[in-house]
């Protein structure tokens, strides 16, 4: 994710880090070559004089760009949907535990570091081991190194024999949640509160990993690109008789606009990815770590994740 102010003045325009113009610079040069080839030779293809007017242009290029802002809606939806999906993984990771270290009883006070054999500990710890397992799905990387302090040695083990890691974290949760009841360390009902704080968790997990593998329609996509692409290309004929010598500069700029939407919407659309434009999810599980494991009053030494270049993973 991109952190930074807006650019002002000269810099507004020669800014990179952030831009899409460095997915699309290539095709966009290919434009402007093609725009500048087409005005040296006055629109003349093989001594062939291809006439076009502005008409075609106008009437095509109005619903082409109320189509890329329609699925640039649908993608930025997508992204923003999946933002609040884990802004509520954040919140209940902090409610549940909250939950685990006031609801679950013992005879002795919590102490930093005794381990996983405390239940509460155990709970907590795969709550922060839930976040990364989501991320690393979400983003088809391996979770094992990562998960590998946080869970027991048996919970680890059987990672490799899981397709879906933060669902059988949950699973392991119940289990102990059980182990809780069936000690009389907590109350029915308050287990019952307990259970819908994860019900919660595992809801948005189910909700990302939805988004993840639901694209927008394939078909719509091809359809916009090729379009943007005729259009394009075939604009320089359509301006060369009219403006001349500046047809490869407005050919640019309209290229730009119209390729760069049709990038930015690809980008977007997969909020989880790793790419400049997408969630910070590495970011938001290191803070929800952080804050749990400052919750069970444990000392480290793990920092807020900061931007790097303006990119926020």
């Amino acid at each position: 994710m991109i952190v930074r102010g807006r650019p002002s003045g000269l810099r507004l325009f020669l800014v990179l880090r952030g831009s899409i113009l460095q997915q699309i610079w290539k095709v966009l040069a290919v434009n402007f070559i093609l725009a500048t080839l087409v005005t040296l030779n006055h629109g003349d293809l093989f001594r062939l004089k291809i006439t076009l007017t502005a008409i075609p242009f106008t009437l095509i290029g109005l619903p082409l760009a109320i189509f890329l802002g329609f699925r640039n809606t649908a993608a930025y939806d997508r992204y923003w949907e999946g933002r609040k999906l884990w802004g509520e993984i954040v919140l209940h990771s902090r409610n549940f535990t909250r939950q685990c270290l006031s609801l679950i009883s013992y005879a002795e006070p919590l102490k930093p570091g005794a381990g996983l054999d405390d239940v509460r500990i155990r709970m907590v710890y795969r709550t922060i081991a839930f976040s990364h397992a989501l991320r690393h799905l979400l983003r088809n990387s391996d979770a094992r190194s990562e998960l590998q302090p946080l869970l027991t040695q048996h919970e680890w083990r059987q990672l490799d024999n899981t397709t879906n890691m933060p669902d059988y974290l949950m699973h392991q949760m119940g289990n102990d949640l059980r182990l809780c009841m069936n000690e009389q360390r907590i109350d029915g009902c308050l287990a019952a509160s307990m259970d819908t704080t994860m019900s919660e968790l595992t809801s948005a997990a189910a909700a990302c990993e939805r988004i993840k593998s639901t694209p927008i329609p394939f078909s719509y996509t091809l359809m916009l690109h090729r379009t943007a692409y005729l259009y394009c290309f075939l604009l320089p004929f359509g301006l060369v008789d009219t403006i001349g010598f500046m047809t490869p500069f407005v050919v640019g700029i309209v290229a730009y606009t119209f390729f760069g939407l049709d990038a930015l919407g690809d980008e977007i659309e997969e909020p989880f990815g790793t790419s400049p434009n997408d969630l910070a999810l590495s970011a938001i599980c290191r803070s929800i770590e952080i804050n749990l494991r400052e919750a069970l009053g444990e000392e480290h030494k793990l920092e807020a994740l900061k931007p790097v270049n303006f990119s926020l993973m």
